[in-house]
């Protein structure tokens, strides 16, 4: 491709609204433009590494007895109604009706599709186990879209559908897609780490995240150097303190004037905030057949502890979950700052303690008056919970779970996932097959996820310098940049020729306008990995000036010698890559 005539534009500043690095530089470098909150324009350069991104998969996903197709981008809602996601998920959900009045969804992802495809495909367990997978265009209506290509509402992603008659045949299939994942991160030039996670709106039995470790990214991950613990902070859990075991006293109530916060109410007491129990007000949607209703979520956990909102919502099967407000915390009689479940109105309201709470004797705790706590406050004794369940999120310096040792978080962008869905669909849609004894069973599937642009962003976040992106070889749009410079065309061009005759790709900056510099800054920007420079100077010294974007040394190279020095570059690069990162995150 020659750069005169390349749908696109280099840009000196980014747009203001760019936050993060992948965003100013894919914008900059001519990769995408926004169309609006969201939702984004691929121009050819961003095209083709996405193309190359996808054939990893492709490539990958075939390596594992994958068979490619493609499903519809709008469905019907019946098949949503089926399963009950119509009724489970929020305005995240693209709904519409066609001109007949009919209620449709826009594809947030496709178990349903399949499922129905399954039901109407699959009849016998000869007929399994089966792999299917497509790359297709999803919509979710984010409330946060932020960051470029990292959270978007329409995006292309890879998703594959395991089908097997048994759950020794998921379990094969899960850890293939386990591997085969690291595979593709790895060959695209990006680090990951698995991590156990929440099963979320997919629903099912187990559930892993593959996570690119970044400062900006949104989940925070809890891990354990010891012995290799990693999970989600949503789910993760750790080994909790044993409380010392005291003789119930009896309750009391004090005076505790401005006392309204956990640290404030421990330096009035003088006491260790583990030693008090924090009130969190929630209002949970839950599905009650098919109409949603609004509860009132009474949550209690040690004050030394926070909630987990995401624990939470599971504990009590929640479709979304808001704070409360002032007057619906009122109207139960609790007071807001001064709150505990001793002596609230319990109807239409839900209890939930978490499980230390309950073994954590002589706790402080609200008296729901303004100014007042309760001393000596006792789980059983003086009040009891709807649900007891793990509702507190892990933190650092917290213990192991598995081993004991201190934990630590750290941020990171979720860019795969895989779900054991198992029968949660297949039984609610009718996707049986029958069995060699006979007896008709539910298809036991797997959901497994990869998004294009997000895993595009991320590789531009982790590879880039102040002078722009530094593409991994696998995925850059070109393989090699020529710049020609005055005194160089004639011989550029000829070079141009050459390589693209021997299968090398090439973007060819043949503009006359630019200066020499201006050349070299988007070249920089655009971050081909190996860049040629033809120009009257370095004929006059025997050759090509040859570079790697990701070094500072610059070769001169024969020009007899060209063709072949590129293509082992090239060869070089990709074993650098391998090299590298095999087996990175495993």
């Amino acid at each position: 491709m020659k750069l005169s005539h390349l749908f696109g534009e280099t840009l000196r500043e980014a747009p203001a609204d760019a936050e993060f690095t992948s965003h100013q530089l894919l914008v900059r470098a001519g990769y995408i433009r926004q169309l609006g909150t969201g939702i984004f324009s691929y121009l050819p350069l961003a095209r083709r590494v996405m193309d190359k991104i996808e054939n990893i998969m492709r490539e990958e996903m075939n390596a594992i007895g994958g068979q490619e197709m493609t499903m519809p981008v709008v469905h019907p809602a019946e098949i949503w109604q089926e399963t009950g996601r119509w009724y489970q998920i929020g305005s995240e959900m693209g709904r519409m009706k066609d001109s007949t009045g009919r209620d449709m969804v826009l594809a947030m992802t496709h178990e349903e599709v399949v499922t129905s495809l399954v039901r109407d495909i699959i009849h016998s367990y000869r007929q399994l186990p089966a792999l299917i997978y497509h790359l297709q265009t999803k919509w979710r209506d984010e409330p946060r879209s932020r960051g470029g290509l990292i959270r978007v509402r329409e995006f292309t992603m890879k998703d594959s559908y395991s089908l097997d008659r048994d759950w020794e045949g998921l379990d094969k299939q899960y850890w293939a897609h386990y591997h085969a994942y690291f595979n593709i991160f790895n060959r695209c030039g990006l680090p990951t780490i698995a991590v156990e996670s929440d099963v979320g709106m997919m629903g099912g039995k187990q559930a892993h995240e593959f996570m690119y470790l970044t400062p900006i990214g949104e989940d925070t991950l809890v891990l354990c150097d010891a012995c290799g613990y990693t999970s989600n902070r949503q789910v993760a859990t750790f080994r909790k303190p044993e409380p010392e075991a005291e003789e119930a006293k009896p309750l009391e109530k004090v005076a505790t004037p401005g006392a309204k916060t956990i640290e404030d109410l421990a330096n009035f007491l003088n006491i260790p905030q583990s030693k008090t129990a924090k009130a969190v007000f929630m209002v949970a949607t839950i599905t009650e057949g098919q109409e949603d209703v609004e509860k009132f979520v009474f949550a209690v956990v040690r004050g030394d502890m926070d909630l987990n909102e995401t624990k939470l919502t599971n504990a009590v099967k929640a479709k979304e979950l808001r704070p409360a407000h002032e007057e619906e915390i009122k109207a139960i009689g609790a007071e807001p700052g001064y709150g505990s479940p001793i002596g609230v109105r319990r109807e239409n309201i839900l209890l939930v303690v978490d499980d230390l709470v309950t073994k954590s004797p002589n706790l402080v705790a609200g008296a729901n008056e303004e100014g007042y706590h309760f001393l000596n406050v006792n789980y059983g004794r003086d009040y009891e919970a709807d649900i007891v369940a793990d509702i507190v999120a892990a933190a650092d310096g917290y213990a192991c779970p598995h081993c004991g040792a201190p934990l630590r978080t750290v941020r990171g962008v979720e860019v795969g996932n895989i779900f054991k869905l198992g029968t949660r669909y297949s039984a609610a849609m009718g996707a049986y097959f029958q069995d060699k004894d006979g007896e008709r069973k539910p298809v036991i599937m797997g959901s497994y996820g990869i998004g294009v642009g997000r895993l595009m962003a991320s590789v531009v976040e982790e590879h880039n310098d102040k002078y722009g992106i530094i593409w991994p070889i696998t995925i850059a749009p070109y393989q090699v940049h020529i710049v020609a410079l005055r005194g160089g065309f004639e011989v550029a061009e000829r070079l141009y020729d050459d390589l693209q005759d021997a299968g090398v790709e090439v973007l060819y900056d043949d503009r006359t306008e630019p200066s020499p510099g201006e050349k070299f800054n988007d070249a920089d920007l655009i971050g081909v990995p190996l860049r040629l420079t033809v120009g009257g100077r370095s004929l006059k010294k025997g050759g090509v000036e040859m570079k790697r974007r990701s070094q500072k040394d610059v070769e001169l190279i024969p020009l007899d010698d060209v063709v072949d020095r590129v293509q082992d570059e090239i060869r070089a690069m990709i074993e650098d890559l391998r090299r590298n990162l095999t087996g990175s995150g495993q």
